[in-house]
């Protein structure tokens, strides 16, 4: 006897042509969805908490595998995943997430207004019946593919083992995008053709220009474009910079790195003396414009972007464009042979290799030595996530990675700690070929720690790099120094490898540079299981962007 398809079956069907992974933590409203991915043998990550389902969805998207799917129960499950939705949507990352929903015969006493909730965070909701669920699940897709956000689809919990009704004509699946008109999704839809007049205008700008720079950021990368900019670079004489999240895009000898708060102090000052930027696909937020600090000097800057309008008052010119499309159409004006341009009068500064002290004043390791000594230890192939805190600015400063997929920063959007594991959960999923490392805080690392599991149950080889100050560190560096008590800021120090070797995996204390070498030791046997390294790292070593932010924002430091 044939099963007869039911809403969840269907909707599992086309989540399951779309995404290879799912996250998931699975309750009442979504048991039949996961279970009908699972009896038909496709993956399924089940995580223990609903946070951890949509930033591993999310950074599985960053570091190139495509649009994953998350999953969690109404109620309670929904709710526990608001805060990694919020990153995602705020970092404009396409993720579809299917929950569990209230009833078509009304509300119960458990349940909330979800559509509202995600509707307050401008994130789009479709809800599947008997008659839909395939056309509404593939309109998901469809909107997260085409505006790089979040999109929730929810099953009704009476329909969850309902069959199909296909007596019934579905509607268009264009007739749910009446539903954008009061959300913000509807702004990022697909940017104009460029006009060869504003392509010839900026191809003018630099080429007159005495020190051009290009500023790349994530759009840029989503655009495939860093090759054309690279030429157009070229063309010009220009020096390029880019986003985090843009992090390698050109691959050019003249890259001057991460620009902004991540910036080492001389490249930031380099990048100050640029006279006609060219910002494109990055947001120019308060982070990458180094706190208001870092073009300082520039005369034009000119944003490209597929937004509907600048996102910097500083910008002179906006012109509204995929990046690619506008670089070549650059491109295409700068016809002249490549000439030196800025080139001829400045050398890129060379990699941080200085030498860090190992041991703060009060014996505590400097987490710059530590992380200037994993980049010689680690593989090449490696892909890298963090969490956020005091400590996040280094990794991007001092370790390599080999794409810009391979460098993550997700928390950054809504100023978040707790989504490392989570995170590392996705790269690993979309980068088995590489070792996956997460460099994480210690009061971040609490907050997941529940994820520790699923690492050792789903990720065949990972790294996790635990900067651990027994505080939170960026609270105390930017309250502490303002006089306030920082009873509230500091705690009792967590043997994080202890717990490791407890659940099953490996670990080492790291107290001195000398112990990395029981990760090199690990990596050489093949780097099998989860290996986390404690790094007790000095609470007293004070990263310069965050002093750099302590001024922007009038902070006099208060002597203890």
């Amino acid at each position: 006897m044939t099963r007869t398809s039911t809403v969840a079956d269907v909707v599992a069907d086309v989540v399951a042509a779309h995404s290879p992974v799912v996250f998931s933590l699975v309750g009442n409203g979504n048991a039949h969805f996961v279970a009908s991915l699972t009896s038909r043998g496709h993956r399924v990550v089940s995580v223990r908490h609903e946070t951890a389902t949509v930033i591993a969805a999310h950074s599985y998207a960053l570091a190139g595998g495509g649009v994953a799917a998350a999953s969690a129960t109404y109620g309670a499950g929904f709710t526990n995943l608001l805060t990694s939705l919020a990153e995602a949507r705020l970092a404009r990352v396409p993720v579809v997430v299917i929950v569990g929903g209230e009833p078509t015969t009304g509300s119960r006493a458990i349940d909330i207004d979800q559509i509202g909730v995600a509707a307050a965070m401008y994130v789009q909701t479709l809800t599947v019946g008997r008659a839909n669920a395939t056309a509404q699940t593939e309109l998901a897709y469809a909107i997260a593919a085409r505006d790089r956000v979040p999109v929730i689809v929810t099953i009704p919990y009476d329909l969850v083992d309902a069959s199909v009704d296909t007596s019934v004509e579905p509607p268009s699946p264009a007739a749910g995008l009446e539903q954008e008109a009061v959300l913000r999704a509807h702004e990022l839809a697909e940017a104009p053709d460029v006009e060869r007049a504003d392509a010839a205008h900026v191809a003018g700008l630099l080429a007159r220009a005495q020190r051009p720079l290009i500023l790349a950021g994530h759009g840029a990368v989503l655009a495939e474009a860093g090759d054309v900019l690279r030429r157009v670079g070229d063309r010009v004489g220009a020096l390029f910079a880019t986003s985090l999240m843009a992090h390698g895009l050109t691959g050019s000898p003249w890259d001057l790195g991460i620009a902004g708060g991540f910036s080492r102090p001389d490249v930031a000052e380099l990048i100050g003396e640029a006279d006609v930027v060219l910002v494109v696909g990055a947001s120019m937020n308060l982070w990458q414009m180094r706190y208001q600090t870092l073009l300082t000097h520039a005369e034009t800057i000119i944003q490209v972007d597929t937004r509907p309008g600048s996102t910097h008052p500083r910008v002179d010119e906006f012109h509204r464009a995929d990046a690619r499309a506008f670089a070549e159409a650059l491109l295409a004006e700068l016809t002249d042979a490549d000439r030196d341009g800025w080139r001829g009068s400045v050398t890129v500064p060379d990699a941080d290799s200085r030498p860090f002290e190992e041991l703060a004043p009060d014996g505590r390791l400097d987490p710059q030595a530590v992380i200037t000594e994993l980049e010689a230890i680690l593989p090449l192939e490696r892909s890298i996530t963090q969490d956020n805190g005091h400590f996040m600015g280094w990794a991007p400063r001092h370790l390599s990675a080999p794409d810009p997929h391979a460098m993550l920063l997700p928390g950054l959007a809504l100023h978040c700690i707790g989504l490392g594991v989570g995170s590392l959960l996705g790269v690993a999923a979309a980068r088995p070929d590489r070792l996956p490392v997460l460099v994480t805080g210690d009061g971040g690392f609490l907050m997941e720690l529940s994820e520790l599991d699923t690492l050792l149950r789903e990720v065949p080889s990972a790294l996790v790099v635990v900067m651990n100050d027994a505080a939170f560190g960026m609270e105390v560096h930017q309250y502490g120094v303002r006089g306030l008590d920082t009873g509230a800021m500091t705690f009792a120090e967590v043997d994080f490898a202890a717990l490791a070797v407890a659940m099953g995996g490996r670990g080492a204390k790291i107290t001195a540079l000398s112990d990395l070498d029981r990760v090199q030791e690990w990596l050489d046997r093949g780097a099998e299981g989860i290996f986390v390294a404690d790094v007790a790292i000095s609470p007293n070593v004070v990263a310069d962007w965050l002093r750099l932010s302590n001024r922007y924002n009038g902070v006099v430091e208060v002597s203890a």
